[in-house]
């Protein structure tokens, strides 16, 4: 059981990298490259939209976000194509890491944080 959960997991860091490659590449249709560059720029990003320290909800992005995300923009990608993406992604030695999804994801919490200190000052000060 848990050899398959390695592979499983090994397979998803593959293919969000494969995704980052597709993206770049002029055969894929435009409407997968975004949703491509959306789903592999989470899946990269060292900090998550929910943190991992919040007990069962923190791991629900790495267990149903981003299989659900990648399974759907593979489905979009021509076969043939994400298969030679797929083989680049083995043979790579290092993984990028999307600062741009960390910029997203950072700007997101500060805004969640001043609309929720917002919201509370605007209830107490009644």
């Amino acid at each position: 059981m848990l050899a398959s959960i390695k592979i499983w997991a090994k397979t998803l860091k593959r293919d969000a990298h494969a995704l980052y490659l597709a993206a770049r590449d002029p055969r894929v249709p435009w409407y997968a490259k975004g949703l491509a560059i959306a789903v592999a720029g989470y899946a990269l990003s060292p900090i998550d939209l929910i943190p991992d320290f919040i007990p069962v909800i923190g791991y629900l992005d790495d267990l149903i976000i981003v299989p659900l995300g990648i399974a759907l923009v593979v489905r979009m990608i021509p076969p043939g194509i994400m298969a030679e993406h797929r083989a680049l992604a083995e043979a790579a030695q290092e993984r990028p890491v999307s600062r741009g999804a960390v910029a997203v994801i950072v700007i997101i919490w500060i805004a969640s944080t001043v609309a929720v200190g917002w919201i509370a000052y605007r209830y107490f000060s009644n």
